[in-house]
């Protein structure tokens, strides 16, 4: 009997034992870098134009300098077309082209450039999307977004809309008013993206080109979460006129309709929808004018989209930020600051009842926070720099940010 109690005193302490060193190795595993790794923030451009449709330049030579300008993503968005299948261009007689050309067939190589000379006329195949590509890209560095600008129109105003990520070529859709042929043009988009199951997304160009797009015809989108709040071409109007109010305040009267209708908010992009490559200044649609910044977990459209439908990203000309947060009711925000610049954080939003939107906070410096109560719709970010834009447009002449509007519930 004793041995018998002895045995079990044995057994008992050897099951302590393994328990202790079951919980030891849990302990240890909890904290051997099993957490995630941060989400990084990525650089891209979403709206920019090659010798597909009406740029000046060829997807090569535009993919080289986004990449050696530091950007992580860009998406192609050539009128109405996919780089696919069998296109040539002819190269204009003006010797800024012709030296261009010479210098993409140095660059590329005869065995890489298919063009033919007749009668002094150069004709150059271009390549397409899938034959390009690996030149460029890398993991996690530098990556290219097939996407199409979906070009149409009602009464002669232009209806633009990007649509990143996208598979197939979607025709204009066309519609009885503008905001119908923007929304079918919209719902073509959705429907791709459901009929493939992958992301993607349409965002709305540059409202005020031509002063195509109202208020009016905005707000009654459905599924519509994106729009460009700056665009870098000299003839969109983002600054508006004496008759016309400005995209960034065309951005607040969406969002105080969409709070008030229940429908997701709208997100502010900026992108600088090149098309010149050669030619440089205000006059001009220049690469690099403006671009996102997104904080995603890795560098692939998946990745990048489910960011951008979450808010996870900011619009910019030139002030990088080091951190945005909205936490418990508070948005925070902080530059990542350059010596000798100042900078300039504004909280814009409206109230609940109100019909406009109203700063309620502006602080100089480098990092700010403002705290949502109940009686706000929404409330988003502003950054401005001393700094000047290297090349602006319109008369947006110091380089911004804009971080995207929160809400409480959000």
């Amino acid at each position: 009997m004793i041995r018998l109690y002895k045995a079990f005193l044995k057994l008992h302490a050897l099951h302590f034992v393994f328990i202790w060193i079951g919980l030891f190795v849990l302990c240890i595993s909890c904290n051997d870098n099993s957490t995630p790794e941060m989400n990084k923030w990525y650089k891209g451009n979403l709206h920019t134009h090659s010798y597909w449709s009406d740029g000046d330049e060829f997807p090569e030579v535009i993919m080289d300098w986004y990449k050696r300008h530091d950007y992580h993503f860009v998406a192609l968005s050539d009128h109405n077309t996919l780089a696919e299948g069998d296109r040539w261009v002819t190269i204009r007689k003006d010797s800024m082209y012709q030296e261009a050309f010479q210098d993409y067939l140095n660059s590329y190589g005869e065995n890489w450039v298919t063009y033919s000379i007749d009668t002094g006329v150069t004709r150059v195949k271009l390549k397409t999307l899938e034959e390009y590509r690996s030149k460029f890209e890398e993991e996690e560095q530098f990556l290219i977004i097939a996407s199409e600008e979906i070009t149409d129109q009602y009464d002669r105003k232009p209806i633009h809309l990007n649509a990143t990520n996208i598979q197939e070529t979607i025709e204009p859709q066309g519609g009885g008013s503008v905001s119908e042929v923007l929304q079918n043009n919209i719902d073509a988009v959705l429907r791709q993206r459901e009929a493939l199951q992958v992301p993607m997304i349409p965002h709305v160009n540059h409202p005020n080109f031509g002063y195509a797009l109202t208020v009016s015809d905005m707000i009654q989108l459905e599924g519509e979460r994106f729009f460009e709040v700056y665009n870098g071409h000299p003839q969109v109007h983002n600054t508006g006129d004496s008759t016309h109010v400005s995209t960034e305040e065309m951005w607040d009267l969406i969002n105080i309709a969409y709070v008030n209708n229940d429908q997701p908010l709208m997100y502010g992009l900026a992108t600088d929808d090149a098309h010149h490559y050669h030619r440089k200044g205000e006059s001009w649609s220049n690469a690099g004018r403006g671009w996102i910044y997104v904080n995603a977990d890795s560098l692939k459209p998946r990745s990048l989209i489910a960011a951008m439908e979450a808010g996870n990203f900011y619009a910019s000309t030139g002030v990088e930020l080091e951190e945005t947060l909205f936490q418990d009711h508070q948005l925070s925000v902080k530059v990542k600051a350059v010596e000798g610049i100042d900078y300039e954080i504004s909280f814009i939003g409206c109230r609940k009842g109100n019909s406009t939107s109203e700063e309620f906070l502006k602080v100089n410096g480098t990092s700010a926070q403002f705290e949502l109560e109940s009686e706000h719709l929404f409330v988003r970010c502003k950054i401005t720099s001393s700094k000047l834009h290297p090349n602006p447009v319109e008369n947006i002449r110091f380089e911004s940010a804009w971080v995207q509007p929160v809400r409480i519930g959000d």
